[in-house]
Protein backbone atom coordinates (compact mmCIF):
# COMPACT_ATOMS: atom_id res chain seq x y z
CA UNK A 1 0.00 0.00 0.00
CA UNK A 2 1.71 3.47 -0.77
CA UNK A 3 2.58 5.98 1.63
CA UNK A 4 -0.63 8.68 2.47
CA UNK A 5 -0.15 12.15 0.85
CA UNK A 6 -1.08 15.40 2.37
CA UNK A 7 -1.54 18.97 0.41
CA UNK A 8 -0.56 21.68 2.80
CA UNK A 9 -2.28 24.87 1.22
CA UNK A 10 -0.43 27.71 3.07
CA UNK A 11 -0.58 31.47 2.61
CA UNK A 12 2.30 31.26 0.34
CA UNK A 13 1.59 28.31 -1.83
CA UNK A 14 0.91 24.49 -1.66
CA UNK A 15 3.13 21.97 -0.61
CA UNK A 16 2.43 18.34 -0.89
CA UNK A 17 3.70 16.04 1.27
CA UNK A 18 4.19 11.94 1.78
CA UNK A 19 4.52 10.70 4.51
CA UNK A 20 6.69 7.94 5.36
CA UNK A 21 3.68 5.13 7.24
CA UNK A 22 6.66 2.50 5.99
CA UNK A 23 9.28 4.04 8.51
CA UNK A 24 7.93 5.66 10.96
CA UNK A 25 4.40 4.26 11.92
CA UNK A 26 3.67 6.09 14.90
CA UNK A 27 4.86 9.46 13.98
CA UNK A 28 2.83 9.16 10.88
CA UNK A 29 -0.32 8.52 12.65
CA UNK A 30 0.01 10.79 14.62
CA UNK A 31 0.91 13.37 12.48
CA UNK A 32 -2.06 12.52 10.19
CA UNK A 33 -4.46 11.78 13.06
CA UNK A 34 -4.01 15.48 13.44
CA UNK A 35 -4.25 16.42 9.77
CA UNK A 36 -7.65 14.45 9.52
CA UNK A 37 -8.74 16.35 12.62
CA UNK A 38 -8.21 19.32 11.38
CA UNK A 39 -5.91 20.80 13.72
CA UNK A 40 -3.78 22.06 11.27
CA UNK A 41 -6.02 24.78 9.39
CA UNK A 42 -5.13 28.14 10.74
CA UNK A 43 -2.01 27.24 12.40
CA UNK A 44 1.01 28.96 11.30
CA UNK A 45 4.54 29.11 10.44
CA UNK A 46 5.95 30.18 13.77
CA UNK A 47 9.47 29.94 13.89
CA UNK A 48 11.50 30.45 10.36
CA UNK A 49 15.63 30.38 10.63
CA UNK A 50 17.27 30.86 7.14
CA UNK A 51 19.59 28.07 6.61
CA UNK A 52 17.90 25.66 9.03
CA UNK A 53 14.06 25.12 9.40
CA UNK A 54 10.19 26.02 9.17
CA UNK A 55 8.56 25.17 12.06
CA UNK A 56 4.55 25.09 12.09
CA UNK A 57 1.77 23.37 13.73
CA UNK A 58 1.61 24.51 17.08
CA UNK A 59 0.20 28.19 16.88
CA UNK A 60 -2.38 30.46 15.69
CA UNK A 61 -2.22 33.75 14.93
CA UNK A 62 -0.71 36.14 17.46
CA UNK A 63 1.55 33.12 19.05
CA UNK A 64 -1.18 31.45 21.05
CA UNK A 65 -0.44 28.20 21.74
CA UNK A 66 -2.83 24.97 20.92
CA UNK A 67 -3.93 22.02 22.87
CA UNK A 68 -2.25 18.77 21.84
CA UNK A 69 -2.71 15.14 22.23
CA UNK A 70 -0.10 13.54 24.28
CA UNK A 71 2.85 13.34 23.28
CA UNK A 72 4.21 10.17 21.32
CA UNK A 73 7.50 8.06 21.24
CA UNK A 74 10.45 9.56 18.89
CA UNK A 75 11.30 6.77 16.43
CA UNK A 76 14.42 8.59 15.00
CA UNK A 77 16.48 5.80 15.02
CA UNK A 78 14.22 4.51 12.41
CA UNK A 79 13.58 6.97 9.65
CA UNK A 80 15.55 9.15 7.12
CA UNK A 81 18.09 11.82 7.83
CA UNK A 82 17.34 15.51 8.15
CA UNK A 83 17.49 16.23 4.59
CA UNK A 84 16.32 19.03 1.92
CA UNK A 85 12.89 19.33 1.83
CA UNK A 86 12.18 16.57 5.08
CA UNK A 87 9.61 17.32 7.27
CA UNK A 88 10.37 15.91 10.97
CA UNK A 89 8.76 16.44 14.28
CA UNK A 90 9.41 18.99 16.79
CA UNK A 91 10.22 18.32 20.45
CA UNK A 92 11.58 19.80 23.73
CA UNK A 93 15.01 18.38 24.95
CA UNK A 94 12.74 15.31 26.11
CA UNK A 95 13.84 12.43 23.42
CA UNK A 96 9.56 11.33 23.68
CA UNK A 97 8.17 14.95 23.69
CA UNK A 98 6.84 15.47 20.60
CA UNK A 99 2.89 16.10 19.98
CA UNK A 100 1.84 18.25 16.75
CA UNK A 101 5.00 20.69 16.06
CA UNK A 102 6.95 19.84 12.87
CA UNK A 103 9.69 21.28 10.73
CA UNK A 104 10.53 21.33 7.55
CA UNK A 105 14.30 21.07 6.73
CA UNK A 106 15.60 24.02 4.78
CA UNK A 107 18.58 22.35 3.86
CA UNK A 108 20.70 19.13 5.64
CA UNK A 109 20.79 19.19 9.07
CA UNK A 110 23.12 16.28 9.82
CA UNK A 111 23.22 17.77 13.66
CA UNK A 112 19.28 16.68 13.74
CA UNK A 113 19.71 13.19 13.01
CA UNK A 114 19.50 10.38 15.75
CA UNK A 115 23.25 8.92 16.74
CA UNK A 116 22.60 7.10 19.93
CA UNK A 117 19.52 7.02 22.92
CA UNK A 118 19.42 10.11 24.96
CA UNK A 119 20.68 13.26 24.15
CA UNK A 120 22.01 11.43 20.54
CA UNK A 121 18.09 10.90 20.02
CA UNK A 122 17.56 13.25 17.01
CA UNK A 123 14.13 14.65 15.40
CA UNK A 124 12.27 11.88 13.75
CA UNK A 125 11.67 12.47 9.91
CA UNK A 126 8.24 11.47 8.79
CA UNK A 127 7.65 12.81 5.70
CA UNK A 128 9.09 14.52 2.32
CA UNK A 129 8.60 17.28 0.15
CA UNK A 130 6.69 15.89 -3.24
CA UNK A 131 5.82 18.87 -4.65
CA UNK A 132 5.83 22.84 -3.53
CA UNK A 133 9.47 23.07 -2.74
CA UNK A 134 9.56 26.35 -3.96
CA UNK A 135 7.16 27.64 -1.30
CA UNK A 136 9.05 26.02 0.98
CA UNK A 137 12.60 27.89 -0.27
CA UNK A 138 9.67 31.26 -0.39
CA UNK A 139 8.88 30.42 3.42
CA UNK A 140 13.52 30.72 3.97
CA UNK A 141 13.06 34.26 2.91
CA UNK A 142 10.57 36.09 4.88
CA UNK A 143 11.67 38.70 7.17
CA UNK A 144 11.07 37.32 10.66
CA UNK A 145 11.47 39.11 14.46
CA UNK A 146 11.17 38.58 18.33
CA UNK A 147 7.44 37.99 19.35
CA UNK A 148 8.65 37.61 22.92
CA UNK A 149 9.56 35.29 24.06
CA UNK A 150 9.67 33.81 20.78
CA UNK A 151 12.54 34.73 17.97
CA UNK A 152 12.37 33.99 14.53
CA UNK A 153 8.62 34.81 14.01
CA UNK A 154 7.70 35.72 10.64
CA UNK A 155 6.62 39.39 10.55
CA UNK A 156 3.67 38.70 8.36
CA UNK A 157 2.00 35.01 9.53
CA UNK A 158 2.87 32.47 7.04
CA UNK A 159 -0.53 31.00 7.84
CA UNK A 160 -1.29 27.23 7.21
CA UNK A 161 -4.90 27.48 5.30
CA UNK A 162 -5.69 23.92 5.45
CA UNK A 163 -4.09 20.25 5.82
CA UNK A 164 -5.76 17.74 3.60
CA UNK A 165 -5.17 14.05 3.16
CA UNK A 166 -5.10 12.98 -0.67
CA UNK A 167 -5.03 9.45 -0.67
Amino acid sequence: MPNAKVKLTTSLGDITIEVFEDKTPITAANFLDYVKSGFYDGTIFHRVIPGFVAQGGGFVPGMDQKQTKPPIKNEAALGPVNARGTLSMARTPHPDSATSQFFINFVDNRSLNYTSPGQGAGYCVFGAVVEGLEVVDAMAKVPTGRRPPHADVPQNDIVLISARLLQ
